[in-house]
């Protein structure tokens, strides 16, 4: 077995998702997972790749690597980042609906690089289109999956927080108020 089988087959038998492997000439075998998509709603942050998922994949490939005899030197598993490349058709499906960054291999009326949101045509088979806004005005861009050289997830940040969330009430035996405190002549 090849050490591409071994990975996959290990990675997604402990059921995650391989996104991606690299493999450096120094003997570095980097391998990319994340968490497949859940079908019955998860607690908030259980769908991110945790240390923990890393260390679980890494302790069972150590094993699969070595009864494989797949030769590595340094072995580092993680999650793909904030920036996911969508490298099969199954991505595209699931990321759907979300802000990706396109590059064509062939330019496209003079660009390679686009970047709006993924929409299914009415098949999978029939390719994608990118809804995005150039010079103020939407456009559409339909594309099939062996034209693309790359694309990513566009990274959401939230700078802001907690900062809208409710703020947090005290229980009423804990209240107090500066009216109950002082005494009739405004002192404590």
């Amino acid at each position: 077995m090849s050490w591409q089988n071994a990975v996959e087959k290990t990675v997604t038998g402990l059921g995650y998702d391989l996104v991606d492997t690299e493999r450096s000439p120094k003997g570095l075998l980097r391998v990319y997972i994340d968490k497949l998509p859940a079908t019955v709603p998860a607690p908030a942050g259980s769908e991110f790749i945790t240390v923990e998922d890393c260390e679980r994949v890494t302790r069972q490939l150590q094993h699969v690597l070595e009864v494989e005899n797949c030769a590595y030197e340094r072995l580092e598993v993680s999650s793909p980042g904030m920036d996911r490349p969508l490298k099969k058709p199954a991505d595209y499906l699931r990321f759907s609906g979300e802000r990706i960054d396109l590059t064509l291999k062939l330019a496209f009326k003079g660009r390679k690089h686009f970047q709006g949101v993924l929409e299914p045509l009415a098949s999978v088979e029939a390719g994608w289109r990118l809804v995005f806004n150039a010079d103020g005005v939407d456009q559409a861009l339909d594309f099939a999956f062996d034209e693309v050289r790359e694309a990513r997830l566009v990274p959401v940040v939230d700078f802001k927080g907690r900062r809208f969330a409710a703020p947090v009430q005290e229980p009423a035996e804990h209240a107090w108020s500066a009216a109950t405190e002082m005494d009739g002549d405004g002192k404590r």
